[in-house]
């Protein structure tokens, strides 16, 4: 197994009113991140912050879970986990005032790598109020 995948994705709602308590039992998932804007939170280190969220941050990850150096597998992964696409989510994300987005790290130092975000996914969370943010290294 290689040390550094070549891509992974995660999912997150964010908003400054955000509820993650509220959004664990929507998803019936517990978040590998869960920020409440105003609150201290547990940093990836396993340490209190020092300062207050910014802002509300319910998010899962892939990187644990998938091994491939591809996006589609880890964003299957994510729809899978969550039960998407979900027929009331644009309303209660409107309703909350949040945004929701699958965000993606793409490695692509040797500069022939070209990301595959699926059609349908696109489709999907275009329809469902979000976006798919794709940050490449090269």
């Amino acid at each position: 197994m290689k040390s550094h995948q070549l891509a992974h994705a995660s999912f997150s709602i964010a908003g400054d009113e955000l509820d993650p308590p509220f959004w664990t039992a929507y998803f019936g998932v517990a978040p590998d991140t869960s920020i409440a804007k105003g609150q201290r939170f547990m940093t990836p280190s396993g340490r209190l912050s020092s300062v207050p969220g910014r802002t509300g941050i319910w998010g899962i990850k892939s990187q644990q879970h998938v091994q491939s150096d591809a996006l589609e597998p880890h964003l299957r992964y994510l729809i899978d986990r969550l039960a998407l696409p979900r027929a009331d989510l644009r309303e209660r994300l409107e309703h909350a005032g949040a945004q929701m987005r699958f965000f993606c790290y793409w490695n692509n130092e040797t500069g022939n790598r070209v990301p595959d975000v699926p059609d349908d996914i696109r489709i999907m969370m275009e329809a469902m109020g979000g976006t798919i943010e794709i940050d490449e290294y090269n």
